[in-house]
């Protein structure tokens, strides 16, 4: 049983992180959620640190940075952020866990799972290591900015179009495809990994391999065998459009936020 601390200071967040852990395979125990510095600090003082600490980096008192500057936590941190590359590759060079949101079950289930692997590494010799003021520093100027448009080539002109235009992108034969509102469709130079990161995760959703859609072309949803999801969509996709069911918990959170 792996002990946590969720300290976020959203309350769909924090309950979107208890279901997403009662989903994987490692059997975990949330102790409480805690939603700012002041109230992290109080708590870690006066109570036994857990084996991890599921922290968010912008709580509504500041940045989550500050709780080490107060108390010196003897848990391992998976942080919980929705900030850019830049950030990131400091989390790695300090040997950081991270998750981005909106956190994926497999995501959690791999950190977790390294976690596991390493439990019988110091902790404090891991954490002391981390310039949380740097890190701070970075996150601070560094906050995530999402793709607005796309330049589309288009014979020998250019076209502009705005990301709110699209309704879904496909990929087919390692080409990827924006389709429109308007039914209009255009090749775009980025794979569907690549476009996972540069779309604002509160109104695009990866489905599948060969599908990123916008929560705005769902018309309904349906429920199909093997506790996988059909979704109808406008404008139509010319394949059905599927969600296996190891993504259809996750999708449902994702609608219902």
């Amino acid at each position: 049983m792996i002990e946590i601390l969720i300290i976020e200071d959203e309350i769909p967040a924090q309950r979107l992180l208890k279901e997403t852990l009662k989903e994987i395979s490692i059997n975990t125990e949330v102790i409480t959620c805690l939603n700012s510095i002041k109230s992290a600090v109080n708590w870690l003082q006066n109570n036994k640190h857990p084996e991890i600490i599921l922290l968010d980096i912008q709580l509504s008192d500041g940045l989550s940075f500050e709780i080490f500057k107060q108390v010196e936590v003897n848990s391992q941190i998976i942080f919980t952020t929705a900030y850019d590359e830049y950030a990131i590759q400091a989390f790695k060079v300090n040997s950081l866990d991270y998750l981005l949101k909106p956190i994926e079950e497999e995501e959690l289930q791999m950190a977790l799972n390294k976690f596991q692997k390493h439990q019988s590494n110091i902790v404090q010799e891991r954490t002391a290591i981390v310039d949380y003021e740097k890190l701070a520093s970075i996150i601070g100027n560094k906050q995530k900015e999402y793709r607005k448009r796309f330049l589309i080539q288009s014979n020998d002109s250019f076209l502009k179009v705005s990301v709110n235009e699209i309704a879904y992108f496909y990929s087919m034969q390692g080409v990827t495809f924006a389709v429109t509102f308007e039914k209009r469709e255009y090749p775009v130079n980025f794979s569907l990994e690549n476009l996972k990161e540069q779309l604002d995760p509160d109104y695009f959703f990866k489905l599948n391999r060969q599908i990123i859609i916008n929560i705005n072309s769902i018309k309904r949803v349906h429920s199909y065998f093997n506790g996988k999801l059909k979704l109808e969509t406008d404008p139509v996709h010319n394949e059905d459009v599927i969600i296996g069911k190891d993504k259809a918990a996750l999708f449902k959170r994702w609608l219902d936020r």
